[in-house]
């Protein structure tokens, strides 16, 4: 898709030049603030997820004690998946909101629905105390964190994509998915700690006995820090100048915040290849944090204690290849990446899952270390192509809608498919077949997507480091490829130098 399918131009007859005040000037203070207040919420994100994953099988005896264990082992896992089918919910609305009234707005009310839920399932009575009816208030509270998560990625990565650098934006969005990484890292990690803590004093029924309940309640003070941070952002300044902007729109521009349903007529080829990138992108990483533990213990044989500290390691070296694959991506081009990323998997995931099969403690670092590396390349690019495929006006609708669907259908599901898969057929290597379908559709869908690195987002000004840089673009605007002023907010053509 070289272009955007709705009108680019804003009103008839043509758009004045772009001036070096145009440019939005990139401040580091606030960039730096951004990024704070935004990444605090994927960590609490996935710290939640951490935490509810790692407790799942002492969870099942607190709410559904006198239950048969295998349906309760299911129906506390549901509670997981109900959370995923909320999530395209809350992108759905929150979204069109975000594009209305401000991302900083809605990024406030997400963190603290999300600090709310997680914080009120560590309260909640056990079955024992009240029968099986508290899986009820469970659901609804998964489903409250689903809703708000629905809305929290789709927003902090629109709101980063915004205050960056056109140069840096991979780089500065992928930080987003570091604070991923070390969430869920930091959830596990709490989990293990509690329960030496908890067990090496009170005995060995401590975290049955209500020691599960401190890893959820810590989503409280993490909640007010996160809560502090995010009343004092500043809104976007992409957002607010395409606000500003006084002018009349063509009924389709890309200018024009349109409702949910005109962004899917309008952008439909946008979210198509979106699908298609995140999808590679949540089966490759649900495949690493999510189905590994479960793959390892039952196919292989690994030690569950093993396995958590190899998820922890494997987590953090994540996070530190996150950001390099993101500079490269803003050095080389975005889809230069994604073809490491996604021909990693067609060449690496076979070999990996082979070494597992040898059931040694070497064999396994290195073998989530092959699966890590296509993995981190995916994630790295995840924000900013996400916020480049869409225009500022509609973009927290796009983002939301594109990539809490994906996300939702394709990486929610991910552990249940894999394991599915693997009982079917017997096969050790399945899951990776699956894995691999869906990087060799990501591959294909590369050939409809334009390049996008160093050029600014669709309907926002360049932004830039410096004031030289912003007098240097604006003089070589006709020679510069990178520089298509019809997709500027500018407006009609006046008489001034």
């Amino acid at each position: 898709m070289s272009e955007p399918r709705p009108q680019r131009n804003q009103i008839s007859g043509p758009s004045r030049r772009l001036r070096p005040d145009d440019c939005i000037i990139a401040d580091k203070k606030s960039l730096r603030q951004a990024q704070i207040g935004a990444g605090v919420g994927n960590f609490i994100e996935w710290y939640d997820i951490g935490v509810y994953g790692y407790l799942a099988v002492l969870m099942t005896k607190v709410f559904t004690e006198g239950m048969d264990s295998s349906w309760g082992l299911l129906v506390t896992l549901l509670g997981f998946a109900v959370s995923f089918v909320v999530r395209p919910i809350g992108g759905m609305v929150l979204g069109p909101l975000g594009d209305r009234i401000g991302r900083r707005k809605v990024m406030f009310f997400t963190i603290m629905l999300m600090a709310i839920a997680t914080t009120l399932i560590g309260l909640l009575p056990s079955a024992g105390q009240v029968g099986l009816w508290v899986i009820i208030p469970l659901y609804l509270l998964k489903m409250m964190q689903g809703f708000s998560t629905g809305g929290e990625y789709s927003g902090a990565s629109t709101y980063i994509a915004e205050f960056s650098p056109d140069g840096r934006r991979a780089f500065m969005t992928s930080l987003l998915n570091v604070g991923s990484q070390l969430g869920f890292a930091a959830g596990a990690g709490v989990v293990a700690l509690t329960t030496v803590i908890a067990e090496s004093n009170w005995g060995p029924e401590a975290m049955l006995n209500g020691g599960w309940r401190i890893p959820f309640l810590l989503a409280l003070p993490l909640g007010i820090v996160a809560v502090t941070l995010r009343s004092r952002l500043p809104e976007s300044p992409a957002f607010e100048a395409a606000s500003d902007a006084p002018v009349k729109h063509h009924p389709d521009s890309i200018f024009v915040r349109h409702s949910l349903p005109r962004v899917i007529k309008l952008y439909w080829p946008h979210i198509l290849v979106g699908i298609a990138l995140i999808a590679a992108d949540g089966t490759s990483s649900y495949t690493l944090t999510s189905y590994m533990p479960t793959y390892l213990e039952t196919q292989v044989g690994v030690h569950a204690s093993h396995t958590a500290l190899a998820a922890v390691v494997i987590l953090a070296v994540q996070a530190a290849m996150i950001p390099f694959f993101a500079i490269l991506a803003d050095r080389i081009g975005r889809k230069k990446v994604y073809m490491i990323a996604t021909i990693g998997n067609l060449i690496l995931l076979l070999p990996a899952f082979a070494l597992m099969q040898s059931g040694t403690l070497a064999s396994l670092y290195l073998a989530l270390f092959l699966v890590s590396v296509p993995s981190s390349a995916f994630l790295a690019l995840t924000a900013a192509v996400m916020s480049e495929l869409f225009p500022t006006a509609s973009r927290y609708t796009g983002v939301g809608i594109t990539h809490n669907l994906a996300i939702s259908i394709f990486g929610g599901t991910t552990p249940l498919v894999s394991q599915a898969l693997v009982q079917g057929t017997g096969a050790w290597y399945s899951p990776a077949l699956y894995v691999m379908a869906f990087s060799l559709i990501a591959l294909l869908a590369l050939f409809k997507m334009r390049e996008t690195a160093k050029r600014p987002l669709l309907g926002s000004f360049p932004v830039v480091q410096s004031r030289e840089e912003a007098v240097a673009l604006a003089g070589n605007q006709d020679n510069d490829p990178l520089i298509d002023t019809g997709t500027f907010p500018l407006p009609a053509a006046d008489h001034r130098a």
